[in-house]
């Protein structure tokens, strides 16, 4: 997939790593960059299209895909995350409203763009994932959950979507310096550098995409504390 004369759509874009995919795109040569928040006022970024987009209307979702029907490349960025275990006393009502974002929505974007994506081309769909798809310490314990389904809703896209030819990528990263992680004094990485890794990535046809050193550990741990029969063959 190449970034030069693209045209993307970017949710959850009016701060954080969804500004900051937006400023890429412009700067690599995107042909259009629409970008979706809840209130299209909140998006100042020259040079955009800004849409209304709550990912979690049916509604919302049917209107962009009228307004943005020349998109090649989607970017599922809109997310929340809130701290607490399984066993705080809200955690049903919080898992359900984390899931109906973090996955859900990603799931009703998915499906209402897979026929635009097809009728241009094939295009790219990139999923933004987290460390936590395959950790979870209990800290933030519906968000981990919710990006476990969502890494599995990638693969099962990527499989999908082959036949039409869209490429599918999946995003991960540990802590990025942004509103959802100030209140956490632990290392962090900067969303521009996470986005030029996300879209190099893209570009060179990845599945997948480590974007900081604590993701690829985590990753090549899991990798390397695989039983025998798990391991791939040749």
């Amino acid at each position: 997939m190449k970034i030069e004369n693209s045209v993307a759509l970017v949710t959850g874009a009016n701060r954080g790593i969804g500004l900051a995919f937006a400023r890429e795109l412009l700067n690599r040569g995107a042909r259009k960059v629409y970008t979706a928040a809840r209130d299209p006022a909140s998006i100042t970024l020259p040079g955009v299209h800004a849409l209304r987009l709550d990912v979690n209307r049916p509604e919302e979702v049917a209107s962009a895909v009228a307004q943005a029907g020349d998109v090649t490349l989607l970017i599922n960025n809109a997310g929340i995350a809130q701290p607490g275990g399984f066993l705080a006393d809200d955690s049903e009502e919080v898992a359900r409203r984390i899931f109906e974002t973090n996955f859900f929505s990603m799931l009703r974007m998915s499906k209402a763009f897979a026929p635009v994506l097809k009728g241009n081309g094939g295009g790219a769909l990139l999923n933004v994932l987290s460390v936590a798809s395959w950790v979870n310490g209990g800290e933030l314990a519906a968000y981990s959950a919710s990006k476990s389904a969502a890494w599995s809703l990638t693969n099962s896209l990527r499989n999908e979507l082959l036949a039409q030819q869209t490429q599918v990528l999946g995003l991960h990263m540990a802590y990025v310096d942004t509103d959802l992680t100030r209140g956490f004094d632990v290392p962090k990485t900067s969303p521009e550098k996470i986005v030029q890794r996300a879209l190099d990535g893209l570009e060179a046809g990845h599945d997948e995409v480590l974007a900081d050193e604590l993701t690829v550990m985590v990753k090549n741990g899991m990798t390397a504390a695989r039983p025998s029969y798990l391991q791939p063959l040749g």
